[in-house]
This record gives C-alpha cells, sequence and structure tokens, in this order.
C-alpha cells in the first residue's frame, strides 16, 4: 500500500510527519509517486496564521473533487492536469479508494466540527490523537470502517523522527507552550508544556548515529523551557547530550535548537554554548518586537532593556556567534513610536536574518479583541520599512564574515550550477562551493571569498 505527506507549517510538524512515515515503512508501505494514486494521504495542519488555514481548506476542496475521481463518480471534475493523473490511473487499475487522515494543530483546533464539515476527511487526529495512528493505519490496512478517534490526556512523542538517508535530522524533546502571549493560538492546540525523558532522548541519539546522521536539531515550542522527570534543564539536558555523544563515538558533530523563548535563555545555557564545540553558534532569538509597552501588550514577559541586556551576554560570551530572529509588526495599539523603537533595536542587535510579518488576528486568542487594531495597509508600509532594513544588515553581518575559513557540511547538489555543492556552517549560513557530489553528507572546510545574495560562495580546502 502506498502513501503521501502535505505537511504544512514548523519543524515540529515535518518531524511529527517523519515518524509517522517511519511507522508506515515498518508495516511495509511505501511512498507513493504522487498524491492522486496514494491509498493513503496524510495531511499535516497548521493553525499558526489564518492565512495557512485558508490554504488547507483549499486543498480539501481539491481532495473532494479527488475522492470523486478515484471512486469513478461520473459527477467528478476531470479538468485539471492533477485530476486528470487521477482519472487515467482508475481507467487503468480500475476504482481505488483513498483514505484521507488529517492531523496537527488545525485538526486539534477543529476537533468537533472538522469531520462534519469536510466529509472527505477520513480521519481527524489532534494533537493529542497520535498514540491512535498505528490502530488507524491497521484499520486501513484490513478496509476496517473509519472510527472516531479519542483524544487521551497525555501527549505522545514517537520513538524516532528519522527519514532514510537524512544526515540532518530532527529530534523533539518537549511540547506544549506555558506562556500564552496574546497573539498566539499555540496553547490552546499543543497544550502545556511536556518534556520528553531523557532516557528516550539518548536512546533516539544511538539510532540516528547508526544510521551515519551528523547533525540534528533539538525541537520545542519552547525548547530551552525543558524540564526533565529528574529536574534536568535545558543547559543540563545538552551537556548530557554532547557527553553521551563523545562516550558513544557518535558521527554527530552539530547540535542546533529551536524554538527558544529570550525568558528562558540563562547564563547557564549561555555557558554551555560558548563552551561545547557540538553545539552551534548560530542562534534564533525571538524578539518579536521593539517596544517594552507593546511586549507588554503581548504578554512576552520581558522587556526591551532585558532583551538587549541578554543579547550583550550572548555577544559577549559566545565566539562568532550569530543572531536571527522573529518580528511581528502591526501588533494592536503600535504607534509610530513603538514601531521606531522596532527599527532602533534591530539596528542596535544587527540581526543576520529575521522572519518579518505583520500581526494577524487569530480567532479564540486575547489579541483578537483588542482595540486600536492597525489598519492593513499600516502594517504592510511598516512591514516593508522592517524588510528594507533587515536586508540591509543582513548584508552587512554576513559581509563581514567574508575572508575566514569555515567548517561546512555539504547537503545538496547546487541547482543553479551542478559543479557546485551547497553546504551550511554552523551558524546555519549557506556556502555555495565546487566539489565533488561524493562529498555530500560530510564536514569539509571551506574558505569564503564572497557573498552572493544571502549565499556565500567558497572555495574547499583540500
Amino acid at each position: 500500500m502506498t502513501y503521501f505527506f502535505e505537511t504544512y507549517g514548523c519543524e515540529m510538524n515535518i518531524a511529527e510527519s517523519a515518524s509517522v512515515e517511519q511507522l508506515l515503512i515498518s508495516r511495509g508501505w511505501t511512498q507513493a509517486s504522487n498524491l492522486q494514486v496514494a491509498d493513503l494521504v496524510i495531511m499535516n495542519t497548521c493553525s499558526v496564521r489564518g492565512s495557512a488555514e485558508q490554504r488547507i481548506l483549499g486543498r480539501l476542496g481539491f481532495f473532494t473533487g479527488l475522492k470523486k475521481v478515484r471512486l469513478a463518480d461520473p459527477n467528478s471534475k476531470k479538468r485539471s492536469e492533477e485530476m486528470k493523473l487521477a482519472a487515467e490511473y482508475v481507467e487503468k487499475n480500475g476504482v481505488k479508494p483513498m483514505t484521507l487522515i488529517v492531523m496537527g494543530c488545525m485538526a486539534e483546533r477543529l476537533l468537533a466540527t472538522f469531520k462534519k464539515d469536510w466529509p472527505v476527511i477520513d480521519y481527524v487526529v489532534g494533537t493529542f490523537g497520535k498514540s491512535q495512528i498505528g490502530r488507524i493505519i491497521e484499520t486501513i490496512e484490513n478496509q476496517g470502517k473509519p472510527f472516531i478517534v479519542e483524544e487521551t490526556p497525555v501527549y505522545t512523542f514517537a520513538n524516532n523522527s528519522y527519514e532514510k538517508n537524512a544526515f540532518s535530522t530532527f529530534i523533539p524533546i518537549m511540547n506544549g507552550c506555558n506562556n500564552f502571549c496574546s497573539y498566539c493560538i499555540v496553547p490552546y492546540v499543543r497544550g502545556r508544556e511536556i518534556s520528553r525523558p531523557v532516557d528516550m532522548i539518548l536512546k533516539e541519539l544511538d539510532f540516528l548515529s547508526s544510521k551515519n546522521v551528523k547533525e540534528i536539531t533539538l525541537l520545542g515550542q519552547n525548547v530551552n523551557s525543558y524540564r526533565g522527570e529528574d529536574g534536568t534543564d535545558f543547559p543540563h539536558l545538552l551537556t548530557k547530550i554532547c557527553r553521551h555523544l563523545e562516550k558513544t563515538s557518535s558521527p554527530i558533530e552539530w547540535i542546533r535548537f529551536e524554538s527558544s523563548h529570550p525568558k528562558d535563555m540563562s547564563d547557564d545555557l549561555i555557558k554551555v554554548i560558548a563552551d561545547e564545540e557540538k553545539v552551534c553558534k548560530g542562534l534564533h532569538v525571538a524578539v518579536q518586537h521593539g517596544s517594552s509597552r507593546i511586549l507588554k501588550q503581548m504578554n512576552r514577559v520581558y522587556t526591551r532593556e532585558k532583551y538587549l541586556s541578554l543579547v550583550e551576554r550572548i555577544k559577549s560570551n559566545i565566539k562568532d556567534v550569530t543572531l536571527t530572529t522573529d518580528i511581528m509588526i502591526g501588533f494592536p495599539g503600535e504607534t509610530d513610536e513603538d514601531f521606531n523603537e522596532v527599527l532602533t533595536l534591530m539596528k542596535q542587535v544587527e540581526y543576520e536574518s529575521a522572519f518579518m510579518y505583520y500581526y494577524n488576528p487569530r480567532e479564540g486568542t486575547p489579541a483578537a479583541k483588542f482595540e486600536n487594531q492597525i489598519p492593513l495597509e499600516i502594517k504592510k508600509e511598516r512591514l516593508q520599512k522592517v524588510i528594507d532594513l533587515q536586508l540591509s544588515l543582513t548584508n552587512k553581518v554576513m559581509s563581514g564574515r567574508v575572508g575566514r575559513k569555515v567548517k561546512v557540511l555539504a547537503d545538496i547538489v547546487s541547482r543553479d550550477n551542478k559543479s557546485e555543492l551547497l553546504g551550511k556552517t554552523s551558524n546555519n549560513e549557506r556556502v555555495a562551493f565546487e566539489a565533488d557530489p561524493g562529498l555530500i553528507g560530510t564536514f569539509v572546510e571551506v574558505s569564503i571569498d564572497s557573498l552572493n545574495g544571502n549565499t556565500f560562495r567558497g572555495r574547499l580546502i583540500q
């Protein structure tokens, strides 16, 4: 039997899709060449922004039509190329039903009504229903009737999120959020924070080492608020991981983590990042805004001054560190003065890159009901100013790194030049350099010669 994934949203969703895929593979399933002919399609959904949900609803409309084609419904439309592929498959192989599973944050948010509103969905799997995935697959294999997935009160961590032949992979270490930022839906769809046991994390490390993985990214909604059952906090977890990798002579050389909240970025964590060679020095520390007044409205806990103090400690203690961030503008009540504080903070910190966006109300969050919502045209105007500033900062920061010799993990052949490889540095920067494709999946030393947009160009050091 065959499967196909459509995954939306964050790295956590990517990791969770990969864990479900591992289960399917272990049961003898194979990936379909395209979704039009798959026996099982799994949509892993995102609910963080309304635009993501609208895209998913559009896809559900597509799947409604696709199912009709797959069942040779005479009323089905076969106009699009995608539908034609399915129709040709049916004509050649006969009627072949398709099962659709919708999981993830949007599934959790609309748990009570999703299947009723969209009959095309066979199974709705919320955040706390993932333990039922095995039963669902078994039911599909036995051509059983779909059942209602029951939620459990405890989040279930998968055994691993490894993708076949990957040398860079994710390891979820915690789930959920206790922060309740006033604009964010995540605590409502992911639940409260729960940390994965240390021994389970170390066991997955051993498995990934056996697969010759070279780089891992530790994942969580607030990864540095990790707290193991034995009291292990995030700095101690990183230390335990480093010692375990050394003890087992693991091929894993780099450790990344995301997402991190500034309130949990302790001096102990800064010291571990500085001291441990395996912990990468490109840090994402989401500021969201530059005005203490707006940060308070967002319920971000810290002030502008506390954030800048944190940045100073990071830069003073971690050699060659680079910082990236998230910036939201157009929050309800944002004045010109508030917005200017965003620009001045960006200039002071000098982020290497940033994820920049304007505020969109999310139903079910406090900020959606705040007064003084900012008109869309003003939000767009302010966002463009932020983007323009960040482009200049990115060029300044990255240009300052030209001329260095850096360790690079080669990961793909360049799309624009087949004689070149693309790799990434410890700071998560992209580097293009001429090299044999046989070096993919290995660490090499590269001299950075120039900057082209946001990609370095370099020479392989033999």
